[in-house]
């Protein structure tokens, strides 16, 4: 499935813009047919025309051509040498730690997914994998926060939910040189709006099944690194055998030629709701890196695109007006996940954040978060309007 704009160190792929090389990286017309879309590769098995010699392919769980294309596309849009994909965003973590050997310790961001968090603390910890959680826009703190054993900073910028900048350059130097990696959740921004690879990051992990895929119909991971350490965690994951079916890989690789589009429409959506609400009385406080007021906007502006299509905030009333809020939007489903063409709202303390309850990590009870999705806008700023004078008024 390789194709001449497959290389993202080579001079044909960085030609070629983001949107051009999302749609073409890795998916050449099929030889056989002509077919312009990847075909769905729903095999267990490939025939090998000799013992001991195949065609490229052997086994699924060990790799499959549909998914080869979207590594292969992946890779060239965080500007990394290889990507890994896995069956969700938190099994692409879960081997990403698995890299590490008991006794080794992990600097966390101090807002990341709970997900994340419940994995470092709950799951890996039991095998001697210890984790610090820290507010890493302060440098100085993060720095005190290293150990000998320190091998990763876990950085998420945007974080989530509380949508806090990181300088991930800063984070790379400080990481590197006290000879540990920068590990980026890159989920909220997406390669087009944020490239930790060239900022320094060493590893770069999504949830595909959000911005990525798009449409809240597919779940998946991955992981954007080098060669090396793609091929360690290729190893693990046929070891462990996390991986995504090949039509979970189509699904994603169709929402990936679209993601430049949606992306910018996603921001321009998600900037007019919260410049909406920060000029609202019924709100109390709104983080979003596209406000000039919020304190991760210069960042944002220096290491980003765009801000993205996520917003929070906290309502005057508390967490009893959050909730009857999110009970009264119409088109603002109350759900979890993000990221996909419909908008979403949700309490994270109460549903996407439990497991961080009365942990370092715990976020207000009164936050709301939405997910802004790509309808008109002039329908979603009426919806939030209304349900704002009904959980405040």
């Amino acid at each position: 499935m390789t194709d001449h704009l497959t290389d993202p160190a080579g001079s044909d792929a960085t030609a070629h813009g983001f949107t051009t090389r999302a749609i073409h990286v890795g998916q050449e017309p099929d030889p056989r047919t002509g077919a312009v879309i990847v075909p769905i590769y729903q095999t267990s098995t490939f025939a090998q025309p000799a013992v001991g010699q195949h065609l490229g392919y052997e086994y699924a769980r060990t790799g499959n051509p549909t998914r080869t294309a979207l590594q292969e596309c992946l890779a060239s849009l965080e500007g990394a040498e290889a990507a890994v994909c896995f069956a969700s965003g938190l099994a692409a973590e879960d081997a990403i730690i698995r890299l590490l050997a008991p006794g080794d310790h992990i600097v966390c961001a101090n807002d990341v997914y709970g997900g994340t968090w419940r994995q470092l603390d709950q799951v890996h910890a039991r095998f001697g994998i210890e984790s610090t959680p820290v507010d890493m826009t302060d440098l100085d703190a993060v720095a005190a926060a290293f150990r000998p054993t320190t091998r990763y900073l876990w950085a998420e910028t945007p974080s989530n939910p509380l949508l806090k900048v990181l300088d991930l350059a800063a984070l790379a130097e400080l990481a590197h040189e006290r000879g540990a990696w920068l590990v980026a959740d890159n989920t909220f921004a997406t390669p087009y709006l944020q490239q930790p690879v060239a900022l320094g990051a060493d590893i770069v992990v999504h949830s595909t099944t959000k911005y990525i895929g798009g449409h809240s119909d597919v779940v998946g991971g991955a992981v954007c690194t080098d060669e090396r350490t793609a091929t360690d965690l290729a190893f693990l994951q046929n070891a462990v055998g996390a991986v995504p079916g090949p039509f979970d890989n189509f699904l994603t690789l169709r929402g990936l030629k679209t993601l430049g589009v949606r992306m910018d429409r996603h921001t321009t959506n998600a900037t007019a709701i919260a410049e909406m609400l920060d000029a609202d009385p019924r709100v109390a406080a709104v983080h979003y890196p596209g406000l000039p007021s919020d304190p991760g906007h210069e960042l944002a502006r220096a290491q980003m695109s765009g801000a993205g299509g996520m917003v929070s905030f906290r309502p005057v009333g508390g967490a009893e007006a959050a909730t009857r809020l999110c009970e009264r939007t119409e088109l603002f489903f109350l759900a979890e996940s993000l990221g996909g063409v419909e908008s979403l709202i949700e309490v994270p303390g109460t549903m996407t954040h439990a497991s961080v309850a009365g942990t370092p990590l715990e976020v207000p009870d009164d936050l709301v978060r939405l997910s802004v999705g790509i309808e008109d806008i002039d329908d979603l700023l009426a919806d939030l309007d209304a349900a704002l004078g009904a959980a405040t008024g």
